[in-house]
């Protein structure tokens, strides 16, 4: 019972503040911070329903389906789908994001500290400690990691409001393609969808849940109410900066373990778990290629989320996911299908060269 209510806060616990912490690492690099443009901001809801809530979906119905978490999960959907075993990649490379994810939450937090309170010291040399600090606390438990995000996340845009940040007025600009990429990476890498983390997370309430909704709205609703305290943040003095930078380390951490258990599921040796780990995250210690890691970052993730759309839209059964998420209708149904199988892989290829655009730019 203690099991039970505790899964039930737990993925909307994890959906509020990790979205936040990755979103203010992301956004930086989208440029969404320069300016207040509120067609940017409602496009970026838009896309966090047509786009966010039924790859949640999406997460949340393979995880009923399954019984089991992504990386191991993907033997048993393809041999159910009669698929080519191909398709397991996903699963990799989504397991080998995460940890690169973390390295980019914390390459991120070094430059918040070099800014506001160690400027003397390398930035790669405060990514290695914070890196080493990340490691060993992705060996608490998550609950406690989960709290310490969300209580971090909390202060900083309590502290933010407190010490005077000052945003620019908002303004309307004519909406632009590469607006349309950055709006699709913080609706969904910004969001932790792909990667399988809230898979992980509700596996538990999910099987227990007759209809994937119950699980679903929590999730997404949290992951909104981070886009929506966002808008008003921003890191302008030292002590929010540090609140800011405590949430990020808690929330690699997070990552770390997250990544570590479906490694220790697929029954990887616990060297090898520990050298991706380290290896994946250390490796935004070189500063040579730090802009390239972040056009990396935002394609990867992209990358994954499209492939788990298309294998889920056209390559599995019809009859499998609409049982595990038990619609009330078959209206609702038709309209996910249509969102994963058309939507979302449409979306995420106009965005992909969006973002390529931007890059050779």
């Amino acid at each position: 019972m203690q099991d039970n209510a505790m899964s039930r806060w737990l993925s909307p616990l994890m959906a509020f503040g990790l979205s936040f912490i990755i979103i203010a690492t992301l956004a930086p690099m989208t440029g969404i911070q320069v300016e207040r443009q509120l067609d940017f901001w409602l496009l970026w809801l838009g896309t966090m329903v047509i786009l966010a809530l039924p790859i949640t979906y999406l997460e949340i119905a393979l995880a009923k389906r399954s019984k089991s978490t992504a990386l191991q999960a993907l033997s048993g959907l393809t041999r159910d789908a009669d698929a080519s075993p191909k398709w397991r990649i996903v699963g990799w490379l989504a397991v080998v994001f995460i940890p690169f994810l973390a390295g980019g939450l914390l390459s991120n937090a070094a430059k918040i500290l070099n800014q506001y309170a160690v400027e003397g010291l390398a930035g790669n040399i405060v990514l290695v400690i914070l890196a080493v600090v990340a490691l060993s606390l992705s060996l608490l438990a998550r609950q406690i990691l989960l709290l310490c995000t969300a209580v971090a996340v909390v202060a900083a845009l309590v502290l933010a409001n407190i010490f005077g940040t000052q945003l620019p007025a908002w303004q309307v600009t004519p909406i632009e393609l590469g607006e349309w990429g950055s709006a699709t990476v913080l609706a969904l890498v910004a969001s932790g969808l792909g990667m399988g983390l809230y898979w992980q997370t509700s596996l538990a309430q999910a099987q227990q849940q007759n209809a994937a909704t119950s699980t679903v709205l929590p999730i997404w609703i949290a992951q909104l109410l981070a886009v929506v305290a966002f808008a008003f943040f921003a890191v302008q003095a030292q002590i929010p900066a540090l609140a800011l930078v405590v949430a990020a380390v808690a929330a690699a951490a997070v990552l770390l373990q997250l990544a570590r258990e479906q490694l220790a599921q697929r029954q990887m040796a616990v060297a090898i778990q520990w050298i991706v780990l380290i290896a994946a995250t250390l490796v935004w210690a070189v500063p040579a290629i730090t802009s390239v890691f972040n056009f990396v970052l935002l394609l990867w993730g992209l990358v994954i989320c499209l492939i788990y759309a298309i294998f889920a839209g056209w390559i599995m059964k019809i009859s499998h996911l609409r049982k595990a998420m038990n619609f009330s209708s078959e209206a609702l149904y038709n309209l996910w299908r249509i969102a994963v199988r058309v939507v979302l892989p449409i979306s995420i290829v106009v965005a992909i060269f969006a973002l390529i655009g931007q890059f050779l730019a």
